[in-house]
């Protein structure tokens, strides 16, 4: 039995052997495929290959076969293919002599689509520092609009701080290249030019009143953007931006900066609430400079008050008081019942009309016409009122463009306010004649004041540089006063410059003046207050051949002057005097000479 198990031991290995080598001899068999199977295979998987480039040229390249293909391939399309606006360039608003007031300059927006922003805390943090915002800011942001695919990070970056952030290389951020507008004068003309919101449409000022001139038209292109919002290729040109037009306004950045000095000086120096300059070319009607106080940087809005916004000599209203009874001279003259020469008896120095007293300073006794004026006498100018007929003064106020839209465009502009009744009051015809009971523009003013220097003429106020070149032409003009008479009342408002007048102080060495004062009480919550006041001055130069008419009103001086020829003369003085040498005005008369020390000069008031 001991054998047995030893032999049946021997041979298994054997048998081993064998199972194994049979192994060997079934692989060697599965190897050697058939050929015809072989090349089966080949040609099926090359088949199916054939068929998938073919599929995929169908949906992308080749021309619809199925209905469904047309449907994957607007998917694609609207995916990747995009029309992007083109910016127009806005513009440029410049003076009379083609300085700049308005340019645009290229900046460049950064945008994202927050439904594929992935921001970790790094990038974060990264990405609102170059924003220079706060990380929790940023974050809240960019939650409030995670169902959007498209809001603004930041505007109006210069292009190396859009870099800055671009160049971060996170998906879902891109740019877009827009304008932003630059005021070179700054504050000296920012009521009068005005600004543009961030999207580069005009808010205020002739940016607003001129903004479908100044925008242009905005173009678009199709281009093709990568899932990151990149643009990878611009494809096609769909329309051409258009520039927009420039603007040439009627002011001279000379004389704009010259007057902007003098008023801010003033306002200073009186302690006033609020002040405008209005200088006006006689012969044209154009405006050649127009500022106001309190003014605005509108290149830096971050800390702007709405109320240094408003252009005051166009929009704020204001009862003239003096300035106008030289317009009351005229309506005298007109009526024949009196002459230059013609003697008034303001004794005893007041006058009761119904219940109101108009009241001189002191008893100026008997004046001519000439001396009310340059006395600025109410009971001289009273007197003259009750022996015209009311609607006297009143047709020459009209005349003159008084209650009426001055119509230069301006946005906000004010007609101001003329009233008109069937039956007039002594006292409304008294109050109306030295300037209470109207209320007016520093614009209409000055263009009022421009009739008188225009020998009658009435021309409309431009805003615009008027040249037949830019299609600008002057505006109507029309003879609303006669020659002869507005050559008399010229000559009375010399008196007013001279020494025993009102405005003493708004005499020019040079240039003979002519002019009025005005000092007019404020109204308050319980009517005029005794303590609180509007100083004005009107006046034109050279007398005899007027060639600007210069508006000068300070509202609410308060120091311890406030009458019109104490804070409003000066002003009028320097920046016509100067105005007339930068535009070469040939003086008329010698130097006056200059006063010894110890010489005093009168300070007339006025009413």
């Amino acid at each position: 039995m001991g054998e047995r198990v030893k032999k049946s031991a021997a041979k298994q290995p054997a048998r081993n052997r064998d199972r194994v080598s049979a192994r060997r001899g079934s692989g060697a068999r599965v190897r050697s495929i058939a050929p015809w199977r072989y090349w089966t295979m080949v040609v099926a998987l090359f088949s199916l290959g054939v068929l998938a480039l073919s599929h995929i040229a169908g949906l992308q390249v080749l021309p619809d076969v199925h209905q469904g293909f047309e449907f994957l391939q607007s998917q694609g399309k609207s995916r990747m293919l995009r029309t992007v606006a083109i910016p127009a360039y806005r513009g440029v608003i410049t003076d009379r002599r083609g300085e700049p007031l308005a340019i645009s300059t290229p900046v460049v927006s950064i945008c994202a689509n927050p439904q594929l922003l992935a921001l970790d805390g790094d990038k974060l943090a990264m990405l609102a520092r170059r924003l220079k915002l706060r990380v929790g800011d940023l974050k809240a942001r960019i939650a409030r609009y995670r169902n959007k695919e498209f809001m603004y990070l930041a505007r109006q970056l210069t292009p190396p701080q859009a870099q800055a952030v671009l160049d971060l290389n996170i998906v879902g951020i891109f740019k877009r290249e827009e304008y932003k507008r630059y005021y070179p004068a700054g504050e000296v003309a920012a009521q009068l030019v005005g600004f543009t919101g961030i999207d580069d449409r005009g808010q205020e000022g002739m940016e607003l009143a001129f903004d479908s001139w100044l925008y242009g038209a905005t173009g678009s292109k199709r281009v093709l953007k990568d899932r990151k919002g990149r643009v990878i290729k611009e494809l096609q040109l769909i329309k051409s931006e258009k520039p927009g037009g420039n603007l040439a306004l009627s002011i001279d950045l000379r004389l704009q900066y010259i007057a902007y000095r003098e008023l801010k000086a003033a306002m200073k120096k009186f302690r006033a609430k609020s002040g405008s300059v209005v200088v006006l070319d006689v012969l044209t009607g154009e405006v050649l400079a127009m500022v106001n106080q309190p003014s605005f940087n509108p290149n830096d809005r971050s800390r702007l008050k709405v109320g240094s916004t408003r252009n005051r000599a166009l929009t704020d209203l204001l009862e003239p008081g003096s300035v106008m009874k030289p317009l009351t001279m005229v309506a005298a003259l007109e009526s024949g019942k009196f002459h230059p020469n013609t003697v008034i008896d303001t004794s005893p120095g007041y006058l009761r009309i119904g219940r109101k007293t108009f009241v001189d300073h002191r008893n100026y006794g008997k004046l001519d016409l000439s001396g009310i004026l340059a006395k600025s006498s109410q009971v001289g100018t009273t007197k003259i009122a009750m022996k015209l007929e009311p609607e006297a003064i009143r047709g020459v106020f009209d005349r003159v463009g008084l209650g009426q839209s001055p119509g230069t465009g301006f946005p906000g502009e004010s007609a101001g306010l003329l009233p008109s009744k069937r039956r007039w009051r002594d006292v409304e015809r008294a109050t109306m004649a030295f300037g209470y009971g109207l209320a007016v523009t520093p614009l209409q003013l000055a263009s009022a004041y421009a009739v008188l220097a225009n020998d009658g003429i009435k021309k409309q106020a431009s805003l615009l540089k008027i040249s037949a070149a830019e299609g600008v032409l002057p505006g109507p003009e029309e003879q609303v006063i006669d020659k002869k008479i507005v050559a008399s009342v010229r000559q009375m408002m010399k008196a007013v410059i001279g020494k025993e007048g009102t405005g003493t102080r708004a005499a020019i060495d040079t240039y003979e003046v002519a002019g009025k004062t005005g000092t007019s009480h404020k109204v308050g919550a319980g009517g005029y207050q005794q303590d609180r006041y509007v100083g004005l001055f009107a006046g034109m130069a050279p007398a005899d051949k007027p060639r600007l008419v210069t508006v000068v009103v300070i509202d609410d001086p308060r120091g311890k002057d406030y009458y019109g020829g104490l804070v409003a003369a000066p002003v009028f003085a320097k920046v016509t005097a100067e105005a007339l040498r930068l535009m070469s005005v040939a003086p008329l008369k010698a130097p006056e000479p200059k006063l010894v020390k110890g010489s005093t000069v009168k300070r007339g008031g006025d009413s």
